[in-house]
């Protein structure tokens, strides 16, 4: 959902985009189709300014562990910490991985990585980076609680091998190990300040990344200056970058509009049609691993939903290509658990419910859709829902609630819904996100998921599982296995629209996100000189 990011809404679990035609043809950037390099923008290298920049942001990071990274549960989390924090690995515009903080690193067999780190690296009080930095990260988050150590899989040992070598030997092959590295809760921190207690992570933030936090009023704004240890400060452009949190839509569109603001994002792909024909604004729609879920209440015993054969002829009755062009204006695409976006996925359309028969829902009555107000994109899916069902002979009264509410309502200890719609990240690999359908692994979904040990064993598969044909087989059958058992459906993917202002900043965007960090490459930005 709003915030979701490894689970789902962090207001939720901390505490406990609308169009029914495709966006106007503006200056959006041909509504922000992917092109072969993977990027929908390229930043402008002839521009040679240097200046701030203004970023408007519907809301702040919120997190029970505060500014930790390793504890940092939701995509927005992710995106500001990764202006200060670095990992070993990082992706590129293709899903692909590449070389961060680790300058190398090379895989012997099948259970054991070599990284070779990065010459040169400091923090920014000016210690260098050393291979206990690395060793003592991972390990710190192997033993947090923190829902995404489960992503990094089975950590058999991590030590340093070498005065600039760290090796990593897993007890079994997993596949997603880099790929789950590369996000900003596995960012290598500064071991030395945090054991001897001068850096409290939940309150400062100390990395090797390119900006350092100049001040931060919770849910006004953040001021953040360049890190003059980074070793790549001179490409650098931005020198004062300012994150300002703006919930109201329209006040960012205004900002947008005026030139108060230079980057925007929205939840709302109308936004796109509304900043039609406004001078040097350019909006454009990037596509995400992320993607929209409706759980089904499968765990209470006098619900009609407890039966998977009703669970199922409900999944049948969906339209997921209608979801995606009404409720989402077309920006959108049908998804199962292996995000559409992402290389060795499924094919949705291939899916038993696309064939599926919905006689078992002549008896299912009234059933009650959970939906949060933040994000209006989850509300127009609700109703898109609602339509089809009726269809079927289901009846659905949409329950509104905000976050908080919502939170406890659905992931409380004890449920009340019978349906709900959520997001989830979808990573960068095609198996990661499947772990939160194992509740006993996801640890948030156990009150209203049933485990299944079919689902369970092909997750664990497909994760061990080498790339290649035989993995793409058992991705399928996941995908499979999790349409038929229909208690958390995967539905479409969700976008990101983003806005910006020509004449401020020449911005490089990808066509397709995995970790929701539209901030990704904004080193290397670039801004017109003074006029």
């Amino acid at each position: 959902m709003r915030r979701s990011a490894v689970l789902v809404c962090s207001v939720a679990l901390s505490a406990a985009v609308t169009s029914c035609s495709a966006p106007a043809a503006t200056d959006t950037g041909a509504a922000g189709k992917a092109s072969k390099s993977g990027y929908l923008d390229q930043s402008d290298t002839s521009l040679k300014g240097t200046g701030p920049l203004t970023v408007q942001l519907d809301y702040d990071s919120v997190e029970a562990g505060g500014l930790d990274p390793q504890t940092a549960a939701t995509a927005r989390s992710w995106s500001i910490e990764s202006l200060v924090y670095e990992p070993l690995v990082t992706v590129d515009s293709k899903f692909g991985i590449k070389p961060m903080l680790a300058s190398s690193w090379k895989q012997p067999d099948a259970t054991t990585y070599v990284f070779t780190l990065r010459k040169g690296v400091k923090f920014s009080n000016g210690r260098a980076l050393t291979t206990a930095d690395v060793v003592g990260s991972i390990k710190r988050l192997l033993k947090s609680k923190a829902a995404y150590a489960a992503q990094l899989g089975p950590v058999k040992s991590v030590k340093a091998t070498g005065a600039d070598q760290v090796t990593v030997q897993l007890t079994k092959a997993y596949t997603p190990f880099l790929a789950a590295l590369a996000n900003t809760p596995a960012a290598i921190l500064p071991m030395k300040e945090i054991e001897d207690g001068s850096l409290d992570l939940q309150k400062e933030m100390l990395g090797t990344g390119p900006f350092v936090v100049k001040d931060h009023k919770q849910d006004q704004y953040w001021n953040f200056t360049p890190n003059t240890a980074y070793r790549d400060a001179k490409s650098v452009r931005i020198t004062d970058l300012k994150i300002e949190i703006v919930p109201q839509e329209a006040a960012r569109l205004a900002a947008l509009r005026n030139g108060s603001a230079a980057f925007v994002n929205f939840n709302n792909v109308d936004s796109m049609d509304q900043l039609a024909g406004t001078r040097d604004a350019k909006v454009v729609s990037q596509t995400n691993s992320d993607f929209y879920y409706l759980i089904q209440n499968s765990k209470n015993p006098d619900s009609p939903l407890a039966d998977e054969k009703v669970r199922f002829a409900l999944d049948s009755a969906l339209n997921r290509k209608e979801i995606a062009s009404v409720a989402l204006g077309g920006q959108s695409q049908p998804t199962g658990v292996t995000p559409s976006v992402l290389p060795g996925a499924c094919d949705p359309a291939k899916l038993p419910s696309a064939t599926g028969d919905t006689a078992a829902l002549k008896n299912a009555g009234t059933l009650r859709l959970a939906v949060y107000t933040s994000e209006p994109a989850v509300g127009q899916i609700a109703q898109v829902i609602q339509q089809q069902l009726a269809k079927a002979g289901v009846t659905v009264k949409i329950q509104k609630y905000d976050d908080t509410t919502y939170g406890a309502k659905v992931f409380g200890a004890k449920p009340d819904f019978d349906l709900a719609v959520g997001w989830f990240a979808g990573y960068v690999d095609a198996s990661m996100v499947s772990r939160w359908w194992n509740p006993v692994a996801a640890g948030f979904s156990g009150t209203f998921l049933n485990d299944d040990k079919t689902l369970d064993t092909l997750i664990d598969r497909a994760a061990s599982e080498p790339d290649g044909a035989a993995r793409t087989k058992t991705l399928a059958a996941l995908c499979a296995r999790v349409d038929t058992a229909a208690q958390m459906l995967p539905l479409v993917t969700r976008p990101s629209v983003v806005g910006y202002r020509t004449d401020q900043v020449s911005p490089t965007l990808r066509s397709a996100e995995g970790y929701g960090n539209f901030l990704r490459d904004i080193t290397s930005y670039t801004l017109p000189g003074a006029k």
